[in-house]
């Protein structure tokens, strides 16, 4: 989880001064804002944990190489998002996002701490880009991906002029 540790950090320092309505405006049209984007995160994050949860409690076993996972920093190369992390465009505080990726952030560290390595290297999970992961590389997974959305945050922040 030090991977994810780190990359929350960087992230609320990201968003630290930012007022409800600076997070909430879009650059462009078919932009996200950086609402969108923390909504994204969280989405994922208590996605991830969700299908570690599901996948340990299912029998048999499903092994998986491990994937150049870092490569998720990465931004030359667009991922569509998948529909159950994507984001809305209703208004949300800041205070209230930030609650909410501290509830995901929370659950994964539970998770992390309490399931056996072993337990999770030996099921997996498919990746839209990396194909099918160990249930292990699904944790820092979270961090590196929140890595690659701190980049976006910049963007957004100097597009609007923040």
């Amino acid at each position: 989880m030090e991977i994810n540790d780190q990359a929350r950090k960087q992230l609320l320092a990201q968003v630290e001064h930012l007022s409800d309505e600076d997070i909430n405006r879009k650059p462009a049209e078919d932009r996200w804002s950086v609402k969108q984007i923390l909504q994204h995160l969280c989405l994922m994050e208590g996605g991830v944990t969700k299908i570690i949860q599901t996948r340990l409690a299912s029998n048999g076993q499903n092994l998986a190489t491990d994937k150049p996972i870092q490569l998720a920093v990465q931004r030359s190369t667009k991922v569509e998002a998948p529909d159950f992390v994507t984001p809305t465009g209703d208004f949300s505080a800041l205070e209230e996002l930030k609650a909410q990726l501290s509830a995901t952030h929370s659950a994964l560290h539970v998770l992390a701490e309490n399931t056996p390595a072993e337990h999770l290297e030996v099921k997996s999970h498919p990746h839209p880009v990396f194909g099918e992961m160990n249930l292990k590389q699904w944790i820092p997974f979270v961090g590196y991906h929140e890595l690659r959305h701190i980049e976006q945050i910049k963007e957004v922040k100097e597009q609007l002029g923040i």
